[in-house]
């Protein structure tokens, strides 16, 4: 090896300096490279308006979608009538059951004479034809007994106590509203009609749009409160997922763990017809707020959709794959027919074919197979007609040459080659089309997708969307390593 010393090389230099000067591309590839990239995001930021995005979109609604996801609200609403009378409501269909009485609210009774309304008399009126064909001037009645107003003693809310934390509380009397948070106060007076005005100013947890308008007061992770002219509104918050083993309509709700076992082993029998084992096993089940069974019938529907559409896409793309393989059919006529046919299939998205076949076939997994089926013939179909050209032909021209027959040197000179190529591909399209199942079915073709589609629509089932998120997360994980076990067995490669 020869090696140049300092005088020999700038003596080189100066007699053919193009030898060791650096090309242009050398020297400025990678500064053109960061410019260029420079100018494709700037362009990127223009095009898709992303500075504008960002500047409209309100983070602080996604952090409460996304807490909504692991978290559940009881609502009940503390409403005031003019006379001073309160009284504390929840929904029908709140998570905490009947006969409500959670440890975070304190509700103090009492009793006090309301006047109630007469009901109108039958016959009164307030103008226009009488019976008879007579007419009376508009606002007239026809005479008729006065009916004085009812007064009746109730039993009624005088004082009613929220406790959002340690530090944070909400008191509700019949002349005001008080929110106390980290040693700051609220007042809200009450009695001054439907206008809602703040006895000072709103700490930096509580908004109101407008004067008069409701204020929103907001504790954090423990929820939220809104503040209107005769009523507040709570929304507590509480982690977890509100009633996921029973539902309130169960026997079982309510109870611990240990009084729930206990009627499980020996205890009596809830329903004389059945075993408590069986009726908590249904209540489970049939869970009206979850839907556990038809939650998981549906993600099994998904599953046989993407195993049912992968399998016949691979039965059918295996035979024309060969046809569409040069070296394997000499017909120019062939292999172009094959090979456009692929392409016509799968340059159409899967998502458009299921459009298709939901309006041909309707709603449910059969559109949802032969979406995946049309679109993952083509797809297969290529990639299987590729491997075969990519063989090496000597095993081929061994078979032939000792007579045996076209089809036996299919058998034992091309498909040792490529069969464990073709599982594999096709195990990984049966992984993917675990989760293309999941889109194609929001689209109409039935399986979990039309009913996460469903769910997401109320904008309000966030817990349950989040649920059924996780076991098409699950179900994919499983796919996933199970199809990446046989590939590895079949290609002989460590497994992933």
């Amino acid at each position: 090896m020869l090696t140049l010393t300092a005088d020999q090389y700038v003596s080189i230099a100066a007699r053919h300096p193009h030898v060791v000067q650096p090309r242009f591309w050398t020297v400025w590839r990678m500064p053109a490279l960061a410019a260029a990239t420079a100018v494709y995001l700037l362009f990127c930021w223009w095009v898709f308006g992303i500075g504008q995005v960002l500047a409209n979109t309100n983070w602080q609604i996604a952090g409460s979608y996304l807490i909504q996801w692991v978290t559940y609200e009881y609502r009940p609403t503390i409403s005031i009538d003019r006379d001073g009378a309160m009284a504390v409501t929840f929904p029908r269909f709140d998570p905490i059951g009947p006969n409500p009485k959670p440890d975070w609210m304190t509700v103090e009774h009492t009793t006090m004479e309301r006047r109630i309304a007469a009901p109108t008399p039958a016959g009164a009126t307030t103008g226009g034809f009488m019976p008879g064909g007579s007419f009376m001037a508009p606002g007239t009645a026809p005479v008729a007994p006065a009916t004085e107003p009812t007064v009746r003693v109730e039993e009624v809310v005088k004082r009613a106590e929220v406790r959002f934390s340690a530090d944070a509380r909400l008191v509700a009397t019949p002349d005001r509203i008080v929110v106390e948070r980290k040693g700051e106060m609220l007042v809200v007076p009450l009695g001054t009609g439907d206008n809602v005005r703040p006895a000072g100013p709103l700490p930096a947890w509580a908004e109101q749009k407008r004067a008069g308008d409701r204020i929103i007061v907001a504790f954090g992770l423990a929820g939220w409160a809104q503040i209107d002219g005769g009523s507040v509104v709570i929304h507590r918050r509480f982690p977890g997922w509100a009633n996921f083993i029973f539902d309130t309509n169960s026997a079982f709700f309510g109870k611990s763990s240990s009084e729930v076992l206990h009627l499980l082993i020996s205890g009596d029998r809830l329903d004389p017809t059945r075993s408590n084992f069986a009726v908590a096993i249904d209540d489970f089940l049939h869970n009206p707020s979850w839907q556990h069974l038809d939650v998981w019938t549906k993600l099994l529907e998904t599953v046989v959709m993407a195993f049912i559409g992968t399998l016949f896409a691979a039965i059918v793309a295996f035979p024309l794959s060969f046809i569409a393989a040069r070296n394997i059919t000499p017909s120019w006529l062939a292999n172009q027919t094959a090979k456009r046919f692929f392409d016509f299939q799968r340059s159409v998205d899967m998502l458009i074919w299921a459009l298709f076949f939901t309006r041909a076939f309707g709603p449910g997994p059969i559109s949802g197979m032969a979406a995946i089926f049309f679109t993952d013939t083509g797809s297969l179909g290529k990639l299987f007609s590729e491997a075969l050209e990519n063989i090496d032909g000597k095993p081929r021209d061994g078979l032939t040459s000792v007579g045996a027959t076209p089809i036996a040197v299919q058998r034992f000179g091309v498909l040792p080659q490529v069969l464990p190529v073709f599982v594999s591909q096709t195990l990984y399209f049966w992984e993917s089309n675990t989760r293309s199942a999941t889109i194609i079915g929001a689209m109409g073709a039935g399986g979990i997708g039309l009913k996460l589609w469903e769910a997401m629509r109320t904008h309000t089932n966030w817990p349950n969307i989040f649920y059924m998120v996780i076991l098409i997360i699950g179900t994919v994980f499983i796919f996933d390593t199970i199809s990446n076990a046989l590939r590895s067995r079949l290609t002989g490669g460590a497994q992933l």
